[in-house]
């Protein structure tokens, strides 16, 4: 594991030193960490790391928000950014967050129609689950975790997706992963999912009779880009090369900067997560 690490640092250094475009090039990132309900302590440092990942590796700046109100098209007080200031937009929140129809619509259409990018994290997935568009956007809404935190067995289902190079094929995380209703692989590319065959289903709490958990994936969304990953639950997990690797691949795609292909995938035979 150590040699793992270590590896995955060199490597997004590599990435640091390698990505340094001009001040044109930039992008421009929103990052949103808001919670009605349960409160998640790795917020903060989400979203300080996100910042800062931007910065060393110089392919984004980011702006930080603690509400919606960046969430319109509409023109704001003074010099508040909106929507049609940025390239994507990063989702750690949860709960049912105040919006009105008007942002609502507009945000939809910034993913939909204007060909822009979500990153959603972990509880982004119990976030607005009494609205329905939101919830087709992302690709499946939260229903339990069984395990709680746990060492998650997970595989690597597509590891040409960009950032899933970070990961060996399978391993073991200790995380809490959301188990998803309205959920279907048919509808997203699963890019990281549990191994059922390491996976205790003596757990009142397990409802997925297929027994399909996905822990990452990609879709479209119109013109627009989503991924969603339930990883972020520890705090510490945000200090992980590896993770931090995944989630800096996965903002570029979103914001066009990558490509990768987003076809669903047949669900895998797993053969076992090892450490």
């Amino acid at each position: 594991m150590k040699s793992l690490r270590l590896g995955f640092c060199l490597l997004l250094f590599a990435v640091i030193c390698s990505a340094q475009p001009s001040p044109a090039q930039k992008k421009h990132l929103l990052v949103i960490g808001e919670e009605k309900g349960y409160r998640h302590e790795s917020v903060s440092h989400a979203l300080a790391t996100i910042e800062r990942l931007g910065k060393q590796t110089g392919l984004w700046d980011t702006t930080l928000r603690t509400d919606t109100e960046a969430l319109t098209k509409a023109k704001l007080e003074y010099n508040a950014k909106n929507l049609n200031d940025f390239d994507a937009v990063v989702l750690f929140a949860g709960g049912t967050l105040e919006m009105t129809d008007k942002q609502k619509a507009d945000f939809l259409s910034y993913i939909h129609e204007d060909g822009k990018g979500l990153v959603a994290v972990h509880s982004a997935a119990i976030t607005w689950t009494n609205w329905p568009e939101y919830v087709d956007m992302v690709g499946g809404t939260f229903d339990e975790h069984p395990w709680g935190t746990f060492n998650a067995p997970i595989v690597v289902e597509d590891p040409k997706f960009p950032g899933m190079d970070a990961w060996p094929h399978e391993f073991v995380l200790r995380d809490e992963i959301y188990q998803m209703k309205s959920f279907s692989r048919d509808k997203v590319r699963v890019l990281l999912s549990l191994d059922p065959t390491k996976l205790d289903f003596n757990n009142s709490r397990v409802h997925r009779a297929d027994h399909d958990f996905a822990v990452a994936w990609a879709k479209s969304y119109g013109k627009g880009r989503v991924f969603y990953s339930t990883l972020g639950h520890p705090e510490e997990n945000w200090d992980d090369p590896r993770m931090q690797h995944m989630y800096i691949e996965a903002i570029k795609w979103a914001m066009g900067v990558e490509s990768a292909d987003v076809t669903s995938l047949p669900a895998p035979s797993h053969t076992g997560a090892t450490k």
